[in-house]
């Protein structure tokens, strides 16, 4: 625009056509400039078109008497240019010099700039004005509302009142950056997200009757024991359904997330009656680099390595949930390190059978004691769809027999456990790409005092106890219990919809020498497994699965069939089992499910 304003400056009668010209100019490059700026500047576009309007009537009028005014000029400047000549000599040869014709003629050129630049003046207003509808269509499929006027441009009807504007608060609680069901709440920078999932299972034992859907491998009937001659039964449970709610909110600290989660797992298995219970609540803050996290949440030992349709607590897993002060840092590309110090809880087994800190021994209080919280550390490693991870734990288990009801001497025995751990997770395609997005996964542990976070293999059998065994009178003794296992497994990809998981676990508990001078048959002798194996086999249909980017997402419906083999194998086999028993147990389960997540 400057360019132009000069030329009409220097061009006198011109001018208005230029100035015009180069006004429109500039306003059209404006108003498609506004037109991409958000729905908030509506009425500068407004304001703009007005003015665009305006300036070319204004031109219209001055291209009428173009014309005119040029022939007004050049008979205006005639005669005085004819007076000069008639005063200067002309030499011969010279020709005389046509004024007013150049005039007129410089007069139709600057016609012809103004026209042009009205021209390409009224095609930028144009693509204003297809910018502006772009953006009202985008706003109103967006469910958007602008702040400000409204964003419609057409002018009110006489006697209809326009619409009520709508600030952007509103606008802002329409639009989040979380997946699923989610807002941001209106004149704050914190997102909500809505997250769950309905679960309904059902299932049917071949071999002894289990009732419950969360059977532990550790306690499944032994062969020819009173359960298992009465047989397997059936049973559905929707009692797994699960809700949760989710924050996420920008701070000069970084980025602050809470959760909120339960289910209704709480009750008895056979109830309809379900109870809730509490999943997750904490609160993390921070970046990727480093944030801090504080409540109950996963703990740093949990491992779900691969998929499966029962509840249960499995072999080899853990899924222990409980209160932690944790820090994440990321150490190297890929390499994330974390460290928690995690709520405790000694648990031992005795002649009265497993003891906890809030059990009742004998009418009085439990010598189980909690003195220090856990300790865990955990290294994972990450890239292109495979997973190495290595985890320990440190922690120390004590009872305090002073105070209690316990016949034996007030002594205090501490003894340490601590467990390490590894697991792999390889892409198949890594190998081939006929494999598409198959995995093959493996995890192998050790550990002494570790039975709590392992509760399918064990009834909570951190250490063994001398209390209350008559061989053992006045010889108070705490030890941990040595244990070790593996896993491997392998998920299959029958189509992108359609998937399998097929596993084995082994584990093995090794106890001290006075743990088979409990009582045959009793629930101390009954709850010693020296061995366990489980295996898993299911077909998983997802109708809404996709693979985007190597990853795959189940979508929010699953339909599932699942078979479930496990045998556990007493220590001292029937000799600890009682007269007349087995001391095995095997049990075969088939069940299915459904769930849609929402």
């Amino acid at each position: 625009m400057p360019a132009l304003v000069d030329r009409a400056r220097r061009r006198g009668a011109g001018a208005p056509r230029l100035l015009a010209a180069a006004t429109l100019c500039w306003l059209g490059g404006a108003a498609a400039a506004m037109a991409q700026a958000p729905a908030g500047d509506a009425a500068t576009i407004a304001e703009l078109r007005r003015q665009l309007d305006e300036l070319r009537h204004r031109l219209e009028q001055l291209e009428s008497r173009g014309p005119r005014a040029g022939g007004q000029a050049a008979a205006a400047r005639a005669p005085r240019n004819a007076t000069t000549a008639a005063r200067a000599p002309v030499a011969r040869g010279e020709p005389v010099p046509a004024t007013g014709v150049a005039d007129h003629g410089a007069a139709q050129t600057e016609l012809r700039a103004a026209r042009q630049a009205a021209a390409e003046a009224q095609a930028a207003a144009a693509a204003a004005q297809a910018s502006a509808r772009e953006a009202e269509r985008r706003a109103a499929e967006a469910g958007q509302v602008a702040s400000g006027p409204a964003l419609r441009l057409e002018q009110n009807v006489p006697g209809l009142a326009p619409p009520e504007p709508m600030g952007r608060a509103f606008e802002d609680a329409l639009r989040a950056d979380l997946p699923g069901i989610a807002f941001r709440v209106p004149g704050t920078d914190t997102q909500v997200r809505l997250y769950g999932f309905a679960k309904l299972t059902g299932y049917t034992d071949l071999n002894g009757r289990n009732q419950t859907d969360t059977p532990p491998p550790s306690g499944i009937p032994l062969t020819g024991s009173n359960a298992d001659r009465q047989g397997g039964d059936f049973g559905m449970s929707a009692r797994f359904s699960r809700f949760g709610v989710d924050t996420r909110t920008l701070t000069g600290w970084g980025t602050l997330e809470t959760r909120l989660e339960g289910d209704f797992g709480g009750g008895a298995p056979t109830s309809s009656n379900a109870t809730f219970r509490l999943r997750q609540a904490w609160a993390e803050l921070g970046t990727d680099a480093f944030r801090v996290l504080a409540g109950q949440a996963n703990s740093l030992w949990n491992e779900g390595l691969f998929e499966t349709l029962i509840d249960a607590t499995n072999l080899n897993q853990s899924f222990v949930r409980q209160a932690q002060l944790r820090v994440t840092g990321r150490l190297a590309p890929g390499l994330t390190g974390q460290f928690s110090i995690e709520a405790p809880e000694t648990q031992y087994t005795s002649a009265a059978g497993v003891v906890t800190p809030s059990s009742n021994v004998d009418g009085g209080a439990s010598p189980a004691f909690n003195a220090m919280p856990d300790f865990l550390g955990r290294l994972t490693w990450r890239e292109d769809g495979a997973e190495l991870g290595v985890r320990g734990m440190l922690r120390e288990l004590q009872i305090r027999t002073a105070g209690t009801a316990v016949a034996d001497p007030a002594v205090t025995r501490r003894t340490l456990g601590w467990g390490l751990a590894a697991h792999g997770r390889l892409p198949m395609r890594w190998l081939s790409d006929a494999f598409g997005t198959d995995e093959v996964i493996g995890m192998a542990f050790y550990g002494e005092g570790i039975g709590r976070y392992f509760g399918g293999n064990t009834f909570g059998q951190d250490a063994l106890s001398t209390i209350g065994l008559a061989s053992h009178a006045g010889d108070v003794r705490l030890d941990s219990i040595p244990s070790w296992g593996a896993v491997a497994a392998y998920r299959r990809f029958w189509t992108t919809q359609l998937r399998s998981n097929f596993s084995y676990a082994y584990a093995r508990q090794d106890y001290p020498g006075y743990a088979r001078d409990f009582t045959p048959g009793s629930a101390a002798a009954l709850s010693l497994n020296r061995e366990m194996h489980q295996v898993f086999a299911n077909l998983i249909w997802s109708p809404f699965a996709e693979v985007r980017n190597g990853v795959f997402g189940s979508g929010w419906l699953d339909l599932g069939l699942e078979y479930l083999f496990t045998r556990r194998d007493l220590l001292g086999g029937a000799t600890m089992a009682g007269p007349g028993a087995v001391g095995h147990g095997i049990a075969n389960r088939f069940m299915f499910a459904a769930i849609a997540r929402f």
